[in-house]
């Protein structure tokens, strides 16, 4: 560890830098319709080529310098990571960065063998969330818009969980008028599974999705249809700043989550930071301007500067958006959620 360690940064609102979310790619094989729409992401979008993709070496860099600053959580995303080559070697160069505690992976599991499950988890990888929107193929095919089926999604689920990527997250998110529906069934199939399930109400990220308020199904909603059913008890987070709200079966078959960024916004202890595939930092999932951390990189800047723009950066940082939105704001054109992961 160098000597910039012991150096944590707090922001205006004094929430410390904990949490970084690491985007390998905005590629990804799904379309899935609040997130890639295929009417936007179609054969002539403009991806970032190779050459403006941060190498796995350059990632590894930052994230030891990010630790340095306080960062103990990297969370793996994209686009689909997966669809980035040997993502296990980024794995493994990230885990042995002294003072790092947790890496994570979210991914849509279409790529999840056993064989890579396994290899990510030899690399050091801890945990893994994988996105699954309903058990219903009719559902989930329209809604991933590429036909991609339910049960290899479950096989994928069924990976991590031999390869000891536990405890293992179902991402679902709820949109009215197409799954709402699913939440009973979905709820009844992870049950007592050890696989937490997370509802995830659908945000205006970026400003490709179409999002309106009223095809958000609340949280409150949401616990309310399942508890109904089964009933369910609020448990305490794990640690400061956890996105879900966590809520156990009063049975003891297990616990789901819920993430309300817009009925019940958490940006009093948000304390992630997001870094795009083609080195840019964000400081809000809803963010409209990144800060440039690949040029540093690439025009020879050292560690002291580079860690100079990060203090910089997350010392002015005054992110809110979740508390604020309002009609003013929805519209504004932020940063698409396929760039810097959820």
């Amino acid at each position: 560890m160098n000597t910039l360690a012991a150096n944590p940064l707090t922001d205006q609102f004094n929430r410390p830098l904990r949490d970084l979310r690491i985007s390998v790619t905005d590629r990804c094989n799904f379309r899935c319709v609040y997130c890639m729409p295929k009417e936007i992401f179609g054969a002539g979008y403009p991806f970032l080529s190779r050459e403006e993709t941060l190498s796995f070496e350059e990632i590894a860099r930052l994230g030891r310098i990010f630790v340095d600053h306080g960062v103990r959580k990297f969370r793996l995303t994209g686009g689909e990571p997966l669809v980035r080559r040997n993502l296990e070697e980024l794995v493994r160069l990230l885990s042995e960065i002294d003072g790092l505690e947790d890496i994570a992976l979210t991914t849509n599991g279409s790529l999840l063998s056993l064989k890579k499950a396994q290899a990510l988890k030899r690399a050091g990888l801890q945990r893994i969330s994988i996105s699954l929107d309903s058990l219903d193929n009719t559902v989930f095919t329209s809604m991933n818009d590429v036909g991609f089926p339910v049960e290899k999604v479950l096989q994928a689920v069924d990976n991590a969980v031999t390869a000891g990527l536990e405890p293992v997250k179902i991402d679902m998110v709820v949109k009215r008028g197409v799954n709402q529906n699913s939440v009973l069934a979905m709820a009844e199939r992870f049950r007592g599974s050890g696989v937490i399930l997370r509802f995830i109400e659908f945000m205006d990220v970026g400003s490709t999705n179409g999002w309106r308020m009223e095809d958000v199904v609340p949280a409150q909603e949401i616990i309310d249809t399942v508890s109904a059913v089964w009933p369910l008890v609020p448990v305490d987070p794990n640690y400061l700043g956890e996105v879900a709200n966590r809520w156990q079966y009063l049975d003891g078959q297990g616990e789901v989550g819920v993430i309300a960024s817009v009925t019940m916004p958490f940006c009093g202890d948000c304390n992630r930071a997001r870094l795009s595939s083609d080195g840019q930092l964000y400081t809000c999932l809803f963010g409209i301007k990144g800060h440039d951390f690949r040029g540093l990189l690439r025009n020879g800047a050292s560690d002291e500067e580079i860690s100079g723009l990060l203090q910089t950066v997350w010392g002015n940082r005054v992110d809110r958006y979740s508390e604020i939105r309002s009609s003013n704001t929805i519209h504004l054109k932020k940063i698409e959620m396929s760039r810097i992961g959820g």
